[in-house]
């Protein structure tokens, strides 16, 4: 559970999901769909106002405005769903993760989402820097040229949410490598340095996924949120 190393936000997607969080601990709920505010939509979202362990809602992971890599998701699809938040759900946050339209070394996001076309309060950024495929070291120059990458495409810094890699291994096709202890603190510490005070920070993931290494299984790890999370 995210309380175990000092998280106090986590994903659900259920509202018995939300209710049973621990005291302290609020939701981020995840509705994954970018049809704009539609019958599913609202009865997708409904349930959840009023609830006080809600802080928003995750609209889309990765959506990408092309339809090339994943399901075409308009900005104006989102723009809708994330107006009838804010004018339904008062206080909550909107949140994406953003699809990285370029290379690792050449990151973009042009083209995409930022606040003027789509209204959206909050976007993750998800540069994982340790890869296998590099002999388990990690390129941390990504992590700035993501921010650098937001910043250019219309994001400001104050709406990044930094996507802190703590996983590795699994099917997943990108050669991830878990971060060694002192690793993640170096990813903690430039991220720190790029965004000092984002409204919340996000490590990926907690629970394994894809036969992978993650959170749950890695104490060393654990040990590093649980300080960095104080």
């Amino acid at each position: 559970m995210p309380g175990q190393a000092g998280f106090n936000l986590a994903d659900v997607s259920s509202v018995s999901g939300l209710t049973a969080l621990p005291s302290g601990v609020k939701g981020l709920v995840w509705l994954g769909l970018c049809d704009g505010a539609d019958s599913t939509f609202i009865a997708a979202v409904r349930p959840f106002i009023g609830n006080p362990k809600l802080f928003g809602f995750y609209l889309v992971d990765e959506p990408d405005p092309t339809g090339t890599w994943n399901p075409l998701c308009p900005a104006a699809n989102l723009m809708a769903e994330s107006d009838w938040i804010h004018a339904n759900v008062p206080g909550a946050k909107t949140f994406i993760a953003m699809m990285n339209m370029g290379t690792n070394d050449s990151p973009t996001y042009a083209g995409t989402y930022n606040p003027v076309n789509s209204h959206i309060d909050l976007y993750g950024l998800d540069p994982y820097p340790c890869r296998q495929d590099m002999n388990g070291s990690c390129d941390y120059s990504w992590i700035t040229k993501s921010v650098a990458a937001a910043e250019a495409s219309g994001v400001p810094r104050g709406s990044m949410v930094p996507i802190y890699q703590a996983f590795g291994g699994g099917n997943w096709g990108g050669n991830y490598a878990v971060p060694t202890s002192s690793q993640e603190q170096q990813i903690l510490s430039i991220w720190a340095s790029l965004l000092p005070n984002p409204v919340f920070d996000y490590a990926y993931s907690w629970g394994a996924q894809n036969s992978d290494q993650a959170l749950e299984g890695l104490p060393a790890l654990q040990a590093v949120f649980s300080a960095h999370n104080k």
